[in-house]
C-alpha cells in the first residue's frame, strides 16, 4: 500500500470513529433527557409517548392517602388550572407534606393517574424548582384574569 492510501484509510478509519461516537452520545443524551410539561398540558393529554417526564405542582390539602402499612401513596397535584392524581410507591421525602411544591418523574398509567418512580421535594421554605414556580405564576396569573373578568374588576398586580 502506498503511504498516500495509507494516510487516506487513517483518515477514513479516524472520522468513521468520530461519528460513531458522536452517534452513541447523542442517543445516550436523548435515552437519558427528561422533559418537564405542565400539569395542564398533562390533562389534555399533551405528553411525551413511551418515555418518562416530569411534573410539578402543589400538593393538593386534604388530598394525601395511604393504606395503612403499605408504601402505596396517592396524592393530588395542582397548577392552580388543573389537578393530576399521582400514585407513587415508595419513601416519600421528608419535606413532603400537603400545600408544598414537588416534582415527580414518572409516566402516565392507566385512565388519568401519574406514575411517578421518584418524588422530589423543596429543600427549604424558601426554594421551588424553577419549572413548578412558572408554571404556578403563569396558571395562577390567568385564573386571577378570569376572575377579574367575571366580576367586572382589574385584577391586582
Amino acid at each position: 500500500m502506498k503511504p498516500r492510501q495509507q494516510r487516506m484509510l487513517a483518515v477514513g478509519l479516524t472520522a468513521l470513529g468520530v461519528l460513531v461516537t458522536v452517534g452513541l452520545t447523542l442517543r445516550a443524551f436523548q435515552e437519558n433527557m427528561m422533559f418537564f410539561v405542565e400539569i395542564s398540558d398533562v390533562v389534555q393529554g399533551k405528553v411525551p409517548d413511551e418515555r418518562n417526564f416530569r411534573v410539578g405542582g402543589l400538593v393538593v390539602n386534604g388530598s394525601v392517602t395511604r393504606k395503612p402499612g403499605q408504601l402505596e401513596v396517592e396524592f393530588t397535584l395542582t397548577d392552580h388550572e388543573s389537578e393530576l392524581v399521582v400514585a407513587y410507591n415508595g419513601i416519600l421525602p421528608d419535606l413532603f407534606r400537603e400545600g408544598q411544591g414537588i416534582i415527580a418523574h414518572g409516566r402516565m398509567g392507566d385512565g388519568d393517574k401519574f406514575i411517578a418512580d421518584e418524588v422530589l421535594a423543596k429543600h427549604d421554605e424558601n426554594y421551588m424548582p424553577p419549572e413548578v414556580a412558572e408554571s404556578l405564576a403563569k396558571h395562577k396569573a390567568a385564573k386571577e384574569a378570569a376572575i377579574a373578568a367575571e366580576s367586572g374588576t382589574a385584577p391586582s398586580d
